[in-house]
């Protein structure tokens, strides 16, 4: 098992950039390296998720997940979750919902679960071979990185989903704090600045 990381936020990007909008995610995340961080937030393109990312949620007290989902939403709708247990994930959370849910569920085996925010950007499919998004699901990364902005610096997140009534069971308020910033590469570790 890698080093811990017990007051360090993981921001966690999961998609499959040859899929069109499936790949948002991890365009979310591409995004948010160039972005001002608070400290010691890490950021990491997870890829298509697996089991090789079952250490994150050993090693980090804070994840942050930003994922596509097949929820029948209007494409670059975002939403914002708070899942406690596998079981919480929305039933159609993503183009690969059963490695993510697997991934929660296994982590669970293992011990206390991280907190955990899940990001979502609502797609209507994911398109083979392609390596661009949408233009709905493009307009959406602006709000997909001031949503994580906001829960990073504990402000909670402005984003509800269409037809919720904006309660506090649908916002994400936990402060955040800590000394370090790192940025992402592939390969399953976050790189340091």
């Amino acid at each position: 098992m890698g080093k811990s990381r017990k007051d360090a936020v993981l921001v966690l990007g999961i998609g499959n950039l040859l899929m069109g909008d499936e790949g948002v995610g991890i365009h979310a995340v591409r995004r948010l390296e160039c972005s001002a961080l608070p400290p010691r937030t890490e950021v990491l393109d997870g890829g298509t998720g697996g089991f090789h990312l079952l250490s994150c949620f050993r090693e980090y007290g804070r994840i942050i997940l930003v994922d596509a989902a097949l929820d029948g939403r209007p494409p670059g709708t975002v939403t914002v979750l708070r899942p406690r247990f596998a079981s919480d994930f929305p039933r159609a959370l993503s183009a690969h919902d059963v490695g993510l849910r697997d991934l929660v569920e296994s982590a669970s085996l293992l011990g206390p679960l991280p907190e955990i925010v899940l990001v979502t950007v609502s797609i209507a499919q994911a398109q083979s071979m392609c390596t661009e998004l949408s233009p709905a699901v493009a307009s959406s990364l602006p709000r997909v990185s001031a949503a994580v902005l906001s829960l990073l610096e504990g402000r909670g997140s402005p984003i509800c989903p269409a037809g919720s009534a904006g309660g506090s069971g649908s916002r994400c308020s936990r402060r955040v704090t800590g000394n370090r910033r790192s940025a992402s590469r592939r390969g399953g570790s976050p790189r340091r600045n």
